[in-house]
């Protein structure tokens, strides 16, 4: 979690047993809650002690970062890189900043002042859309976008995309220039995740 922040800040067995009696619609409801993301936050970015999820830097997969929660004090999960999470009635927040917000819609939109000199404006570009990692694909992901001036000319755009069930699966970091050109700087992508009690 001290890597989302750091990126962020820096430019970085349910098992369904049914009876024979009523087996078409409960598998109908089955199928039509799998197919509908999650409204909760918290399903974006599942916090328990002993969740793990390991990065590729930059896509070598000689360069990786792990992060794992190792245990959670007033409210947010500590992890092994220094970093700090929770998630409250209003989203997915390290100690200054919401990464995540609702409502989860495409154009929802957030700021957070993170200091005197500096504030990040986020965006909620796409929801309940698919996307990939090495980690797998996924369903229901939420990609935002986070926004912070560096000078006049010089705007560091961050590229969020959360997973439902899974948590955060890729971020993008580029410098963009004020005539709207993007330099990449850096990203990570999901190589491998485990989390308490899923099985995966």
């Amino acid at each position: 979690m001290k890597l989302l922040s750091v990126v962020v800040r820096v430019g970085l067995g349910a098992s369904l047993v049914v009876g024979a009696g009523g087996c078409a619609g409960r598998q109908h409801v089955a199928a039509e809650s799998e197919s509908r993301p999650s409204e909760s936050l918290g399903e974006y970015y599942p916090l328990a002690v002993g969740n793990r999820w390991t990065y590729r830097v930059n896509g070598r997969a000689d360069r990786t970062v792990d992060v794992e929660v190792l245990k959670e004090e007033d409210g947010y999960f500590h992890d092994n890189q220094g970093g700090q999470l929770a998630v409250d009635g209003f989203g997915i927040r390290d100690r200054k900043r919401y990464l995540l917000r609702g409502p989860l819609a495409a154009g929802t939109e957030w700021t957070n002042v993170v200091s005197v000199s500096s504030t990040e404006r986020y965006r909620i570009l796409q929801s309940g859309v698919p996307c990939e990692a090495p980690a797998g694909s996924f369903q229901h992901c939420v990609r935002v976008e986070a926004r912070n001036r560096v000078d006049a000319t010089t705007t560091l755009v961050n590229a969020l995309t959360f997973a439902e069930g899974v948590g955060l699966v890729r971020v993008e970091v580029s410098a963009e220039k004020s005539n709207g050109e993007r330099v990449p700087q850096t990203w990570l992508e999901l190589a491998s995740y485990k989390l308490q009690g899923s099985g995966s």
